[in-house]
């Protein structure tokens, strides 16, 4: 539909400017021209060759000059020459055309579609309906990963993710930016949260081959319908932001297994502040050493079992009895005990919370 539209330009443009030129995908497929076509291959060369910005370039006695908008070369425009007529007449047809594809994208692009349902740019009665002329599905379960990249400035992560997700009628790639790409996965059925880690696993392995760049990948629970997708989108965000606190060490942080580090993350400073102050009566949690939060943390792994954390930590039973003790002495509280155990837990993980949040409120 929008080669018509394309057409539609060149056609009047070609009755201000003597000059041969049109416009072609990004591989080199001519949309509208005037005139007789220019060859296959020189097409391919002037679409292939310039960069993704928008200003102007000339190759092989041509002005070419990309319609911009999107992170990817789509289309370019082509004049023949390269004298002051030619940029002029370049210029003229990318602005038309750029009109052209922004108001046809708002219309008919599913994917800014759902950019603007995540985005929550659209009322819910405009939603239904837009859906409906666009033929989406309203209640077909969906699940959104948040992808954020490491590197900046690295835009190869955005084609590897729509090549590996290709049917664009169902799965929705979105580039937020440069650093942020949102995946919005239709699925046949409701998945369990360990079905939907599996997806974004190869997400970062096809990344990993592709790109040699690394990603967080935050993991939405399942949308049942469209009108869920907002709160699907903001629970992928919220998976990175509190993931990234809690599990430094994962690329794959999914909102249902965020636990208690979720509901601490809402918490006020303040409040945090308070309850460290009073469970830990003694000295400061910051004051423990490596091997004393080494041997705390192999503690709860093992669910208090003094045997197995011993050896696992290659110490004699008595030697960690001691630890333990030590740390009692230090924070007043005994690890031994279930009830002490997970305060001593929740205080870890609430200090850890304001150690990367020193600023927030």
């Amino acid at each position: 539909m929008i080669s018509k539209a394309f057409g539609s330009i060149v056609s009047q443009m070609a009755e201000v400017f003597p000059k041969r030129f049109g416009i072609a995908d990004a591989q080199g497929l001519v949309l509208a021209a005037n005139g007789p076509e220019v060859s296959e291959d020189i097409i391919e060369e002037l679409a292939y060759s310039i960069p993704s910005d928008d200003k102007l370039y000339f190759k092989n006695g041509y002005t070419v000059r990309l319609i911009s908008g999107k992170s990817y070369p789509e289309y370019v425009v082509y004049v023949e020459g390269v004298d002051e007529i030619s940029k002029y007449c370049c210029n003229a047809v990318t602005v038309a055309a750029n009109n052209v594809r922004f108001y046809y994208d708002e219309k008919y692009d599913k994917t800014i579609f759902m950019q603007n349902i995540i985005l929550d740019n659209m009322l819910s009665f405009d939603l239904h309906q837009k859906a409906h002329e666009l033929h989406v599905e309203t209640e077909a379960p969906r699940a959104v990963f948040y992808i954020m990249v490491q590197k900046k400035g690295d835009t190869s992560i955005y084609e590897v993710n729509r090549n590996l997700f290709p049917d664009k009628e169902k799965d929705f790639v979105i580039n937020i930016d440069s650093e942020n790409i949102i995946l919005i996965k239709e699925l046949k059925e409701v998945l369990s949260s360990e079905d939907l880690d599996e997806i974004a696993k190869s997400i970062l392995d096809t990344v990993n081959s592709e790109s040699m760049n690394k990603v967080l990948i935050g993991v939405s629970t399942v949308a049942a319908n469209i009108n869920e997708l907002n709160s699907a989108y903001k629970e992928s965000q919220v998976a990175l932001e509190v993931g990234k606190v809690f599990d430094d060490e994962k690329y794959i942080l999914n909102y249902a297994n965020l636990g208690i580090g979720r509901l601490i993350y809402q918490l006020p400073t303040k409040l945090c502040e308070l309850f460290l102050s009073e469970v830990l009566q003694k000295d400061d949690i910051t004051l423990l050493d490596s091997e004393t939060i080494l041997t705390i943390n192999k503690f709860f792994e093992n669910d208090l079992n003094v045997s197995e954390t011993s050896r696992q930590l290659f110490v004699h039973r008595n030697t960690l009895v001691y630890r333990l003790e030590k740390i009692n002495k230090l924070t007043g509280l005994d690890l031994r005990k279930f009830d002490q155990a997970i305060v001593f837990k929740v205080a870890m993980m609430v200090n850890k919370y304001l150690q990367s949040n020193p600023m927030r409120k």
